[in-house]
């Protein structure tokens, strides 16, 4: 977080479709609300998708799923590792989420619930400290999978131009 956008300004959000997004439509959403000043920081949620299979004959194989797609983000390739149930936004102002609401509207062809609230930690939880110890860029504060390899489910600054030199 910069100096300009205090912690009292901040708010955050989560567009919750009423139904999983195919990855096209995960992509376009994603960049157009990338592509919005006043994005702090973003990540999807939802149930993941397996990447070998667990059980049966074919134990260990990938899975052929439509769901497995490499999509790009402003910029960046990122291979999708759930299914895309919602996503949640941290944005500077009040005037930012109504921009991040008209591209939802836009973009979005199905009804999906605008939340306002508290999704994003904002302080170390105990995931955080053990995945990224004690001095964790505080970018990075919530933005670890529980369930995931560090090495196997990276997280993608999208910006990198826009993160001060104190917070690299």
């Amino acid at each position: 977080m910069s100096e300009a956008c205090s912690a009292a300004n901040i708010v955050q959000l989560e567009v919750f479709p009423s139904r999983l997004l195919k990855p096209e439509t995960a992509q376009s959403l994603l960049n157009a609300i990338a592509d919005v000043d006043g994005i702090i920081r973003l990540f999807v949620h939802g149930p993941r998708l397996p990447q070998t299979v667990p059980y049966g004959p074919a134990t260990g194989l990938p899975v052929q799923h439509s769901g497995n797609k490499v999509i790009e983000v402003a910029g960046q390739t990122i291979e999708l590792s759930v299914y895309v149930g919602s996503i949640r936004i941290e944005v500077a102002d009040v005037d930012v989420k109504e921009q991040v609401r008209e591209v939802c509207e836009t973009i979005l062809t199905m009804p999906f619930e605008f939340r306002v609230g508290h999704f994003i930690p904002t302080r170390q939880t105990v995931t955080d400290y053990a995945k990224r110890g004690p001095g964790a860029d505080p970018m990075m504060i919530g933005m670890t999978d529980p369930k995931g390899k560090l090495k196997d489910n990276p997280v993608c600054i999208l910006k990198p131009d826009d993160i001060p030199n104190d917070m690299e």
